[in-house]
C-alpha cells in the first residue's frame, strides 16, 4: 500500500474519528471491553463465566477477570482501546485482573503474566493506569515503553527494548533502562541482577513484525485523536474507506462481492452481564460490529457505516436495508451456550507448504497481516477471475500454527503469488 494511499485513508477516517473519541465503554458502565485481536494455533481463553478455559476465537471481548493461555503451538495478541498490545508466545499464561474505568474517566488496566513469555508494547493514553505484574513484581507504566516478560522455572527475566522502567517488588526497585534487562530469582525474595543489555528471544522477530504492522496501518491522525485506536490497523489493511453520495463515509473489506453478508463467518458467545455478543471471524471484524452498523446498498453491496448511527458499544451489530434473502443469525435462547456460523468460504485454503488458494467473498479471511502489498489490488484480480493463488514463504522465526477453524490464522509469513490467477507483490524480507 503506497504513502500516497495511507495518507488518503487519513484524511477518510477523520470524519470517524470525532465520533468514537465520544463513545463510552459498553453501556456507560465500569465495565472495559478489550480485544482478542490475533489468534494463531491452540489459545483458550477463560472469560470469567465460571466455566474455565475452553477455546478462544479471534475478536473475543476481553473483560476483567478473563485469563489467556497458549498451548505449544500457540501465539495471541491482546489490543487495548489506546493501541497498546499484549502478545503470548506459546506456552504462555497472563490474566486480566483489572479491566475497568475510573468515576473520573480514566482507564485501569492490571495484565499479569504468570508463565511463558509476553511482549507489552504500551501507547500509554494520558492520564491511564496500567500495571503489568509478574511474579511478585510490579511495573506501574506511565510512558511509552516496549518490554518482554519471560518465566521460566524460578527465574522471571525483564527486557527492555524501548522506554525505561521501574520494577517494584519485596527486595525493592530496580530501575531497567533501553535495551537492558533484569533477572529476578523468584524462589529468593526476587533478589535481580541487572545486566547492560538484553539476551535475545527467538520470538523477538515476530513480535517486531506485528510491531511494524500496527506502525505503518494505524494512521496517527487517527489514533492521536480517538482512545479507540484498536482495531484501526486491521481495518486500513484489510478494506477501505470511501464516500458515497447521500450516505457518506463507508468502510468495504477487499474479496467481496453481492454474495457476501457480514454474518457468514463468527459466533455468539454468552458474556455475563451482557448476554450474547456477535463475535466475527474475519481479521479486522472488530470495530465494525462493535460501533455503527451494516447496510447494503446497491450497487455496492454490505458495507459499514461508521457515521450518525454509531451510539456505544453494540453486542449485536445494527443491520439496515438488507436484501429479501438475508437472515441475519440469532443468538441461542439459552444463556450460556456457544453458536458458531460457518457458511461462507474460507480465505486462505491451505494446498501446500507455501500455497493457498483465495477465493471471492472472503473478505479477507485467512490472509496473514502485512504479507500482501497491494490487498486491493490482487481483490479486483481475484474478482476478474473468481479464485487466486498464492504463496507464502513462513518466515523462520515462526513455527508452524494449527489453522482448523475459521477462527485461527494460515500460517505466517511474505506472501507473494504465483500462477495465472492472481499477481500481488510481497513485502521487503523484514520488517524490523
Amino acid at each position: 500500500m503506497s504513502n500516497v494511499k495511507l495518507g488518503t485513508t487519513a484524511l477518510l477516517l477523520a470524519g470517524l474519528v470525532c465520533l468514537l473519541a465520544a463513545i463510552p465503554s459498553f453501556a456507560d458502565s465500569q465495565v472495559r471491553i478489550v480485544r482478542l485481536s490475533e489468534v494463531e494455533g491452540t489459545v483458550q481463553i477463560d472469560r470469567n463465566t465460571g466455566q474455565g478455559y475452553e477455546k478462544a476465537f479471534l475478536n473475543s471481548p476481553i473483560v476483567e477477570g478473563a485469563k489467556l493461555r497458549t498451548d505449544k503451538d500457540a501465539r495471541a495478541e491482546v489490543e487495548f482501546e489506546d493501541g497498546s498490545t499484549l502478545r503470548m508466545t506459546p506456552g504462555t499464561v497472563v490474566e486480566f485482573p483489572v479491566l475497568s474505568l475510573r468515576d473520573a474517566g480514566t482507564k485501569a488496566s492490571t495484565v499479569n503474566v504468570k508463565d511463558g513469555t509476553a511482549y507489552l508494547n504500551f501507547a500509554a493514553a494520558k492520564d491511564d493506569e496500567f500495571l503489568l505484574t509478574f511474579g511478585d513484581e510490579k511495573l506501574a507504566l506511565s510512558k511509552p515503553a516496549h518490554v518482554r516478560i519471560e518465566m521460566k522455572d524460578a527465574t522471571a527475566t525483564l527486557a527492555v527494548f524501548k522506554g525505561d522502567v521501574r520494577a517494584e517488588g519485596p527486595s525493592g526497585t530496580v530501575e531497567v533502562g533501553k535495551k537492558q534487562s533484569a533477572s529476578f530469582d523468584l524462589e529468593n525474595q526476587d533478589r535481580s541482577t541487572l545486566a547492560k543489555n538484553l539476551e535475545p528471544d527467538p520470538y523477538d522477530s515476530w513480535d517486531q513484525q506485528q510491531a511494524s504492522y500496527h506502525q505503518q496501518y494505524n494512521t496517527r491522525t487517527y489514533s492521536s485523536y480517538s482512545p479507540y485506536a484498536y482495531g484501526v490497523s486491521d481495518l486500513n489493511y484489510y478494506g477501505n474507506f470511501f464516500s458515497v453520495p447521500g450516505y457518506g463515509m463507508m468502510w468495504q473489506p477487499y474479496f467481496t462481492g453481492v454474495g457476501w453478508d457480514p454474518f457468514m463467518n463468527g459466533a455468539y458467545l454468552w458474556y455475563p452481564g451482557f448476554g450474547y455478543t456477535w463475535v466475527s471471524a474475519y481479521p479486522w471484524g472488530w470495530t465494525p460490529y462493535r460501533y455503527g452498523s451494516w447496510r447494503f446498498l446497491p450497487g455496492y453491496g454490505w458495507v459499514w457505516q461508521p457515521g450518525n448511527s454509531v451510539s456505544g458499544w453494540r453486542t449485536i451489530p445494527a443491520v439496515v436495508n438488507p436484501p429479501q434473502n438475508f437472515t441475519q443469525p440469532k443468538p441461542p435462547s439459552v444463556p450460556g451456550q456457544t453458536a458458531i456460523v460457518n457458511r461462507g468460504p474460507v480465505a486462505a485454503t491451505l494446498m501446500s507448504s507455501h500455497q493457498v488458494i483465495v477465493h471471492d467473498n472472503s473478505a479477507g479471511m485467512g490472509i496473514p497481516r502485512g504479507k500482501v502489498s497491494d490487498l486491493a489490488r490482487l481483490s479486483e484480480q481475484v474478482k476478474a477471475v473468481g479464485s487466486g493463488r498464492a504463496e507464502v514463504h513462513a518466515a523462520p522465526v515462526r513455527p508452524s500454527a494449527s489453522s482448523s477453524s475459521v477462527f485461527g490464522r494460515a500460517p505466517g509469513g511474505h506472501m507473494s503469488s504465483s500462477g495465472s490467477h492472481s499477481t500481488a507483490g510481497s513485502r521487503n524480507g523484514s520488517h524490523r
